[in-house]
């Protein structure tokens, strides 16, 4: 076995070690523990169901699956970038002790947040059932559509670990950003009903092409247009580079700094 495969199995080991610490701290404290993983989407839905399922009754069919395949991937993406961006930091005494790739621990902590939808996936299958909504073949290309959700996760969260370094208040900035980019990301409202500037802003949101992709693949049991397709790749690819060039680049200063 030659030296980089032995690398890669001993970082892909690490990353398995600090994913099981993460989930073992994050339910440390809760009596339900990874059941809450599965029960917040359902809560979720139900509140949401209640509040907002007589008033847009008759534009969106099943909305509570509706709401809950919009909320289960805006969860992934705000859990994988807010816990990504303290990754460095958090870490500081490991990154300065043990050789190990800086990329290892943003890694480690978007893994997490895979590893928590995989619960949330089981409260979804649920729900389908319950609901009635029997997904068509086009089920098999969600897989895909979370993959590039996570590859453009991943690069919004190389660009936040390296900033919050730097900058504190990152976290405060990018909380507020959060609440407006949800707002814009049609998780409960139907996004067809909109015009003019709004109409375009939602469909350019990176967030919304994915979250309007997977309801197309498995609620309605069609494939997503080909502009959307073009934008989602196109986003994860660009924002990924992007992230990774940066997060390489001020490598050395996030070092000197920790």
């Amino acid at each position: 076995m030659s030296r980089t495969d032995k690398d890669k199995r001993q970082y892909i080991f690490v990353i398995r070690e600090l994913t099981a610490r993460e989930i073992k701290r994050k339910y440390s404290r809760s009596y339900l523990g990874i059941l809450w993983s599965v029960l917040n989407p359902l809560l979720s839905m139900g509140v949401l169901s209640l509040i907002f399922s007589q008033l847009f009754s008759r534009s969106i069919e099943n909305f509570p699956i509706y709401y809950l395949t919009g909320y289960i991937l805006w969860q992934l993406f705000t859990g994988a970038t807010n816990s990504a961006m303290t990754a460095l930091v958090d870490n500081k005494t490991m990154l300065i002790k043990v050789k190990l790739p800086m990329e290892i621990f943003v890694l480690a902590r978007v893994y997490t947040e895979l590893v928590n939808l995989g619960y949330s996936l089981v409260a979804y299958a649920v729900m389908l059932a319950v609901f009635r909504v029997v997904p068509g073949w086009t089920i098999v290309l969600s897989p895909v559509i979370i993959l590039l959700m996570l590859i453009f996760a991943l690069g919004v969260s190389f660009i936040l670990s390296s900033a919050y370094v730097f900058f504190g208040d990152v976290k405060h900035l990018y909380s507020v950003l959060l609440t407006l980019w949800m707002y814009c990301s049609a998780i409960f409202y139907p996004a067809d009903q909109l015009g003019g500037i709004i109409r375009s802003v939602i469909e350019i949101n990176p967030i919304y092409n994915y979250i309007d992709a997977l309801r197309n693949v498995v609620m309605y049991g069609t494939i997503p247009p080909g502009w959307e397709i073009v934008r989602m790749v196109v986003w994860a690819a660009a924002v990924y580079a992007a992230g990774y060039y940066i997060f390489r680049r001020n490598k050395n200063k996030v070092m000197q700094k920790i």
